[in-house]
């Protein structure tokens, strides 16, 4: 069988690779048991070091709208030419509250 694609990076998730579940909406803003997408772990990380939980729930409920946020294309133009397993800490800090 396949391995999973990851929605944000389009790379596929080898069982060996860190991954997780993204709640689309945020389990604090009212996403507890709505849509998630298998994310690499890394991927993961980004979104949530981009953007805020109310930011999250209000304009970045969907894969697309995530894909399209600037940072975030620009972390997926840079972790695309990675290898699917490819792991790293996501440089903290740089979230704008």
């Amino acid at each position: 069988m396949d391995d999973p694609v990851c929605p944000l990076c389009g790379r596929s998730i080898p069982p060996e690779a860190k991954q997780s579940l993204h709640h689309l909406v945020p389990k604090l803003k009212g996403g507890k048991g709505g849509p998630v997408v298998l994310l690499h772990q890394i991927c993961h990380n980004e979104i949530h070091g981009t953007l805020t939980e109310a930011e999250l729930a209000r304009d970045y409920a969907t894969v697309e709208a995530l894909r399209a946020h600037p940072r975030l294309e620009k972390f997926i133009r840079w972790v695309a030419k990675r290898p699917p397993g490819f792991h790293s800490k996501t440089p903290g800090g740089r979230r704008k509250r």
